[in-house]
């Protein structure tokens, strides 16, 4: 190696540091604006990652990490052998499907009708009330959904029987419990997901719409040739980001809905890890089946991006 090469590796990289020097003093307001966000994840996304090393130890809080025994996988073995395993697995994917094929195109549906509202104050009253359901606690939603179902004081049943008919146990029939989960989700966050729609409709060229109208194009014709594709692009992403917590089900949720009788339908990773890792004190068992969850998120993000670039869309990266 010459000397001019060896000196020009030194220059580079204070030439480097140089340029990302000048680059934040020039847009220094913007890092300061983006600093909290930079500490939120710092603080509690990467360094609570190295928790992950539980599921490989046999852990006790009582002797803490530096007194655990090395493991192995033998948690992931566990909790492969489990004989409720596949029940967990078939009642996560099923929430989840249902909620991605009735959850999922909900708030574009109704971010297209909010969209079409000239009034501007008959549109902001309209948005307020369904971002309203969003900021209830699931206590307060199951609350509401026993009251509605309850089999004792229901309306729904009270309604049926002063009608002779015959009672039915909504809550405690299995057949029901998947369904009630997808729409206590729908009531809840549908129009709180609307805001990332909008916003992308909000920046569509208005110019295009004036067109359309000039060559005789109908409302629906403009949102099926002009609206639905401009906003494709965020629908992709936001499909893909919802492909990645296919493994995760609303735990408060559940376990609010849970009775024995539903057990065979309700039973999810988060209930089983809850279970185990707090209940029965087995934490290195609930980092496992976190560790587990993230895995299968990590591999239906990666496989959901290939697939759309595959299509000629723009990923997520």
């Amino acid at each position: 190696m010459t000397q001019s090469n060896v000196l020009s590796k030194p220059s580079k990289s204070v030439a480097a540091r140089s340029r990302l020097w000048n680059s934040i003093l020039q847009y220094k307001y913007m890092y300061l604006l983006a600093l909290p966000g930079i500490l939120y994840f710092l603080l509690f996304k990467f360094v609570p990652m190295w928790g992950l090393l539980l599921a490989f130890f046999e852990y006790n809080p009582y002797t803490g990490f530096a007194g655990a025994e090395w493991v192995g996988i033998k948690h992931f073995k566990e909790l492969f052998a489990d004989e409720n395993f596949y029940l967990m697995l078939r009642n996560t994917f099923a929430i989840n499907i249902f909620g991605l094929i009735l959850m999922f195109p909900l708030p574009i549906f109704l971010s297209l009708m909010l969209n079409e509202v000239r009034s501007e104050v008959f549109k902001k009253i309209n948005q307020s009330i369904v971002y309203l359901p969003h900021f209830l606690s699931w206590v307060v939603v199951v609350s509401m959904t026993f009251f509605i179902f309850s089999s004792e004081i229901g309306i729904i049943n009270k309604l049926l029987s002063d009608a002779g008919y015959e009672r039915i146990l909504f809550l405690s029939n299995p057949n029901y419990f998947w369904g009630l989960i997808t729409f206590q989700n729908m009531w809840k966050e549908a129009g709180w997901g609307t805001i990332i729609f909008l916003a992308a409709m909000a920046g569509v060229d208005p110019q295009r719409y004036e067109a359309a109208v000039v060559d005789g194009a109908s409302r629906f014709r403009q949102i099926w040739h002009i609206t639905l594709p401009a906003i494709r692009p965020t629908i992709i992403i936001l499909l893909i980001l919802r492909l990645g917590h296919m493994a995760d089900v609303g735990f408060e949720q559940v376990l609010l809905m849970l009775n024995p009788l539903v057990m065979s339908v309700a039973e999810v990773f988060d209930t089983y890890a809850y279970t185990h890792g707090i209940l029965k004190g087995q934490i290195s068992v609930g980092v496992t089946v976190g560790m587990f969850k993230g895995l299968v998120g990590l591999v239906l993000v990666l496989a959901s991006n290939y697939t759309v670039k595959k299509m000629g869309q723009d990923g997520i990266y």
